[in-house]
């Protein structure tokens, strides 16, 4: 793409400062979750829910974001996002309670799930298909770089002027993003402008998911069981449901397509494998070790770092070599990383933590971008809505079991203990059965990647019942 400032150049800056900074702030609370826990009095499973519940929120907030981004237009969707982000980080910054907090998070989640969906989308529709892997690497940069800075930022923000700080910190940047939005880009992106709203849809998923997901957390105790199988049972309905609906929230359909379905199910599970990673090392680094926020911040910037130098080579690599063997490669590189880690523990020397660091970045950084672009080229391009809700569902819904799998492991080793470093011995053997099992699902991820290789890059379908 020649980097002259036209409407495609305008598209991908803002999407890669949208993606940049929602991750940068769901990134960086990491690093302040000691510290809000520690005001607000939060035991050890409430505390872990100050990262969960907004991507909790996002996955039941994603699949109807595709559907209304495309109804009413994909930058209008963005720009609304992001207004409801930054009410919720001012609104974050003015908590006087644990309640009000994970309150405002919900509201963050909701602002995320548009601005994820509408950035993913309006970069397929406005770039050619050609450059489109490019663009897509570009916008998965905006993600990594954010994630490699955010520890080093916020650590040393938390450290020096307290957790509020960080969400005062993105509200400048967030407002260049608007005024961006509204004068560089002219017009809108509309796929399902004549499509009625599915709103029994919405409920019957976001329910299903919410229940799921919740009760996944909690399946140590009759209730969370309960919840899982009613979840459960509501997602079959809603999925059902979906191919009798003439406006579905989600075209079922697309998933008779082998390549989108494997590249969907093989981004949950690096996800779900992944995402806790970064706590699993923050609570390691803090407690076990003793180390301060900006200490860890700093450590932790390694992974996201190598992200961000992989992600756009990657993404210009799947442009021209098949995007899901690229993925597979990447994942089986995470999962030696994970193997590294089953035996993390208070002697594990410093060189091994900071190897298996490297070889996660270089891992996801080969697959995420190339899955992307994988699942988004194996749609229609009136489909590109639907298939960035889907891409951008399995990623929270990944990214939420993972941790309420951590949440559930360390609830069943330690109870409702608070963390610190008291329990310095529990905290190691919590993180080493929850890499256990990250392990096998990243191997999961590999088998899902290589699975739609031969099936075909587009699947034409109507978005009908």
């Amino acid at each position: 793409m020649e980097m002259k400032f036209n409407i495609e150049t305008s598209v991908v800056i803002v999407a890669f400062l949208t993606s940049f900074f929602a991750v940068f702030l769901s990134a960086g609370i990491v690093i302040g979750v000691p510290s809000i826990a520690g005001e607000f009095a939060m035991n050890n499973i409430v505390q872990n829910w100050i990262i969960t519940i907004a991507l909790l929120v996002v996955a039941v907030f994603t699949l109807p974001a595709g559907q209304l981004s495309g109804k009413f237009g994909v930058k209008k969707a963005l720009i609304a996002g992001v207004l409801v982000f930054v009410f919720a980080s001012i609104g974050a910054c003015l908590s006087f309670s644990s309640e009000s907090f994970l309150f405002f998070r919900v509201v963050q989640g909701i602002g995320g799930a548009f601005s994820n969906v509408a950035a993913m989308a309006m970069v397929v529709q406005a770039i050619k298909p050609q450059n489109r892997g490019k663009a897509l690497g570009f916008t998965v940069t905006g993600v990594y770089l954010a994630g490699s800075l955010s520890p080093v930022i916020c650590g040393f923000l938390v450290y020096n002027f307290g957790w509020r700080s960080m969400f005062y910190f993105t509200i400048p940047f967030f407002a260049i993003c608007l005024a961006l939005m509204i004068w560089k880009i002219p017009g809108d992106w509309k796929t399902y402008e004549n499509d009625r709203i599915d709103t029994i849809g919405y409920l019957i998923y976001g329910i299903g998911i919410l229940l799921f997901i919740y009760g996944f957390t909690s399946l140590m105790n009759f209730i969370g069981q309960v919840c899982v199988l009613i979840g459960f049972i509501l997602l079959v309905v809603f999925g059902y449901y979906e191919t009798r609906t003439s406006s579905p929230a989600f075209n079922m359909k697309l998933f008779k397509n082998m390549k989108f379905t494997s590249s969907n199910v093989a981004a949950l599970c690096s996800y779900l494998a992944i995402a806790a990673l970064t706590t699993i090392l923050n609570y390691h680094f803090q407690y076990v070790r003793g180390w301060n926020a900006q200490m860890s911040g700093l450590i932790l910037i390694v992974t996201p770092i190598i992200m961000a130098i992989m992600a756009p080579n990657s993404g210009k690599l799947s442009d021209r070599i098949h995007p899901q063997k690229l993925a597979a490669i990447g994942m089986s590189i995470a999962t030696c990383a994970l193997l590294i880690l089953i035996f993390l523990d208070a002697n594990t020397p410093i060189y091994l933590i900071v190897l298996a660091m490297i070889l996660q970045g270089i891992g996801m950084g080969l697959f995420t971008t190339p899955n992307t672009n994988a699942i988004m080229s194996s749609v229609p391009q009136k489909e590109t809505p639907n298939a960035s809700a889907a891409q951008s569902a399995m990623r929270t819904i990944g990214q939420t079991m993972s941790l309420g799998l951590l949440t559930l492991v360390f609830a069943w080793v330690m109870g409702s203990l608070k963390l610190s470093s008291q329990y310095a011995n529990m905290i190691v053997q919590s993180s080493q059965i929850v890499c256990i099992i990250c392990t096998v699902i990243c191997i999961i991820a590999v088998f899902a990647s290589l699975v739609g290789i031969k099936s075909k890059d587009e699947f034409n379908t109507e978005k009908s019942g």
